[in-house]
């Protein structure tokens, strides 16, 4: 059993209510502590009592807390056993938790490009600066002290909030009580790194506490579904994260064949857990040979425990996969299913199942479900014209559009509520350092001023 306290500016503190981890099959695995209203109010007004480090140290500290998260020993766990934990509890396969150690790590060394990229070409960042002299711009933030509530779908999340770090914010994690491990580990890490007690917070609770982090907090950025953005969606200090609802577009004048490996990644990449995983394609003509090549590579995908290096779904207790496939069912009814119509529960025989993938034809671009977002690799292909135009592509985190229409392309890259296009044979969870995920972090976070000395 591994012990999971709170982490707060007084040092690791054990509560007396706790809540206990399971693996999949059921067998405990930690005692999460979950710390008290009183406690979570404290120990925000500490953080804002202290002080910052300097911007070069807070850089460094970064960077070292990134190579000791995916390297060292860390709270009793090595990488290694750190990772299969994870596995184990959330059925996210223990490749994507690899590679997503490794990604938190790079995030973490790189942290400096990329608040460099946000800042505006002509604001510096110190009053200090010799141009402040004749006046210029200044980069300033706008609060002390940042909350995240955060999301446990994916431990690579967490690189998330590192930019609020590396402007100077004290930072309190919410963390997920489906994956606690990775920000129990990664603020461990940033602790010991530099920042201290006061600087970075674990602090986990219940849902009757979650809101007083929040409260207590200058800003917050919160993740979750549609629930949660419209509770937030009014709060100018809240920056809420929802559903990606991320898609592809192929237009006619384009061939698209040579790019369905590129729409495999796209659809189920990383166990299709992610909000950059595309759930929605929508096709200029016939969309049925798409969707029937689809359904025949994602079927080709092995049921397998999350653990076995060679699993690529997400795997949960069987009884949870069940109500997920009658969800489905449900959502899917008057469509046409390709794949995942007789079911999407893997059964592994020990009491957990791996998530099916799942490739259903829609009759509209306008079609309700292509708003659905699941936890597994669920795509909903439908017809698109010129006449539908970019409506059925809004609210979308990512869009692939393979297409060489340079006037449409004006337009989605136009579009508010789209907030990345990638042109061509690109799949939507590629990512990079340094470039925005849905706008930079630090929009939110500074603000310019001017200053003359």
């Amino acid at each position: 059993m591994l012990p999971l306290d709170v982490l707060g500016p007084g040092g690791p503190y054990r509560s007396r209510r706790q809540e206990t981890i399971h693996d999949l099959p059921g067998n405990p695995v930690a005692n999460l502590s979950l710390a008290p209203s009183l406690y979570v109010t404290r120990a925000l007004k500490a953080m804002r009592r202290a002080s910052a480090l300097p911007f070069d140290a807070r850089i460094a500290a970064l960077a070292r807390a990134g190579r000791a998260f995916a390297t060292e020993t860390i709270a009793g766990l090595t990488p290694r056993e750190y990772q299969h934990t994870v596995s184990a509890v959330t059925g996210i396969p223990i490749s994507v938790v690899r590679d997503a150690t490794a990604d938190i790590a790079l995030a973490a060394e790189r942290i400096h490009r990329t608040v460099e990229n946000a800042r505006p070409a002509g604001a510096v960042d110190s009053w200090r600066d010799p141009r402040a002299k004749d006046g210029t711009a200044v980069w300033t933030p706008r609060g002390a002290v940042f909350a995240v509530h955060a999301a446990g779908n994916h431990p690579a999340v967490h690189q998330g909030w590192f930019d609020a770090l590396a402007l100077g914010y004290r930072v309190a994690v919410r963390p997920s009580r489906r994956e606690p491990f990775t920000p129990h580990r990664l603020i461990t890490a940033l602790r010991e790194a530099g920042f201290g007690d006061e600087g970075i917070a674990l602090l986990p609770t219940d849902h009757n506490v979650a809101d007083d982090i929040l409260r207590h907090a200058d800003l917050g950025m919160v993740y979750g579904g549609a629930d949660v953005v419209a509770k937030y969606a009014g709060d100018p200090r809240i920056l809420p994260q929802g559903p990606g609802r991320s898609k592809v577009l192929i237009t006619a004048e384009t061939d698209w064949e040579p790019i369905v490996d590129t729409l495999v990644e796209s659809i189920s990449g990383g166990g299709g857990v992610g909000c950059v995983n595309a759930t929605g394609v929508l096709v200029e003509g016939d969309p049925s040979p798409v969707a029937a090549a689809l359904a025949e590579r994602l079927a080709a995908l092995p049921s397998l425990p999350a653990t076995d290096e060679r699993a690529v779904l997400p795997v949960m207790p069987i009884d949870p996969a069940r109500r997920w496939d009658t969800h489905l069912r449900q959502r899917a009814a008057g469509t046409k299913a390709w794949l995942g119509g007789d079911g999407i529960v893997g059964d592994l025989g020990d009491g957990s199942a791996a998530l099916r993938p799942a490739v259903h034809q829609l009759d509209s671009p306008f079609a309700e479900q292509l708003g659905m977002e699941l936890g597994f690799p669920c795509a909903w292909v439908a017809p698109w014209d010129r006449d539908a135009g970019i409506r059925p592509l809004r609210d979308t985190l990512v869009l692939t559009a393979v297409t060489t229409d340079a006037d449409l392309i004006d337009e989605l890259v136009a579009e508010p509520t789209i907030s990345n296009v990638y042109i061509g044979d690109h799949p939507t969870p590629w990512m990079r350092h340094g470039l925005p995920h849905d706008g930079y972090l630090a929009e939110f976070l500074m603000r310019t001023k001017t200053i003359r000395r």
